[in-house]
């Protein structure tokens, strides 16, 4: 509606949401077997570091992915470029965690195609990378900011968050937004809530203190388990990903549903992705609110239901999980 506009770019193992329009650009899961797709749909490679899309970097990304896709995107539009879409940590992808800089030059790449940035902050918003938003850790401001799940603690609340100068333009052009429950007060007053205690409890920074703490963690089992191919994360938003072995890095889904298995048996709920053909990387995004000793506890299950599925391979696999 603003921009006039209708091609839409995401990025690779992104996930937005399961309506057809958003769908679109979703490029980790909900594309095989549905269909068609929104016409002008577009991908870019996501900043995978450790499985490079396009073969350059080797665990340090150096925003290659982002130039060469847009690079490929330019070769491809019919001349529509209206918005580029992505989350601050790719989370249903692997999470998937940008470096440095990423979204600045993001930034630049869409401002110079009259495009807009918007992010998709469902998960990452509101203290769980260890800052209020994601886009804070570039110092972007995004054109749109989509918003949801923990706003309302519980209650199902979402909201977009744009510019005025934005939102006075669409609706001058007559933009129609209408569902059952828009600007219902009870929601309303949970996410109010919501943000209160944030702010009260110091939820932000304990987040990036303990983000910090399980990751120094993780990194402490990886040194232990050859099967730890990766730790990777930003404030409560961490991954583990395991492989067959640290050199051909082969995900090792097998692995990934057995160990899933065996830390539910001793009483730790693992989330596995599953993106694309992989589902070898545990998404761990616990409360907020977690302790140390909470982050011991996991770690140690952990550790045991490693070595416990270690032992009950066949001796020629076992070889190469020797801790």
């Amino acid at each position: 509606m603003h921009t006039g506009r209708f091609e839409l770019v995401g990025l690779t193992r992104s996930f937005h949401g399961l309506l057809a329009g958003i769908a679109s650009v979703n490029f980790s899961m909900a594309h095989a077997g549905y269909g068609p797709l929104l016409p002008g749909a577009f991908a870019v490679p996501a900043p995978y570091a450790y499985r490079c899309p396009v073969r350059h970097c080797d665990g340090a990304c150096d925003c290659t992915c982002l130039e060469v896709g847009f690079e490929l995107l330019d070769e491809q539009s019919v001349g529509s470029l209206c918005a580029f879409v992505a989350e601050p940590v790719l989370s249903a992808g692997g999470i998937i965690v940008p470096p440095d800089g990423y979204f600045r030059r993001a930034r630049e790449l869409c401002d110079e195609r009259g495009m807009l940035l918007v992010l998709d902050e469902a998960q990452t918003g509101f203290g769980r990378l260890g800052m209020m938003f994601g886009f804070e850790h570039d110092g972007v401001v995004p054109d749109l900011v989509a918003v949801s799940k923990t706003l309302g603690g519980g209650f199902p609340l979402a909201a977009t968050i744009t510019s005025g100068a934005i939102e006075e333009d669409c609706v001058r052009k007559g933009f129609l937004h209408v569902t059952s429950h828009v600007s219902d007060p009870l929601p309303a007053a949970a996410g109010l809530a919501v943000l209160d205690v944030i702010e009260e409890e110091g939820l932000v920074g304990q987040a990036r203190q303990r983000g910090d703490y399980l990751l120094g963690r993780l990194g402490e089992l990886q040194t232990e388990h050859e099967q730890i191919g990766d730790v990777r994360g930003r404030g409560l938003l961490v991954g583990l990903e395991l492989v067959e072995e640290r050199t051909s890095r082969r995900p090792a889904n097998a692995l990934g549903a057995a160990v899933t298995e065996e830390c539910l048996r001793r009483g730790l709920s693992m989330n596995i992705v599953r993106a694309g053909s992989s589902a070898n990387c545990f998404r761990m995004a616990p409360p907020l609110t977690i302790s140390e000793e909470e982050i011991d506890l996991g770690i140690e299950i952990l550790d045991a239901a490693l070595r416990a599925v270690g032992a009950r391979r066949p001796a020629v696999a076992t070889s190469r999980f020797a801790t």
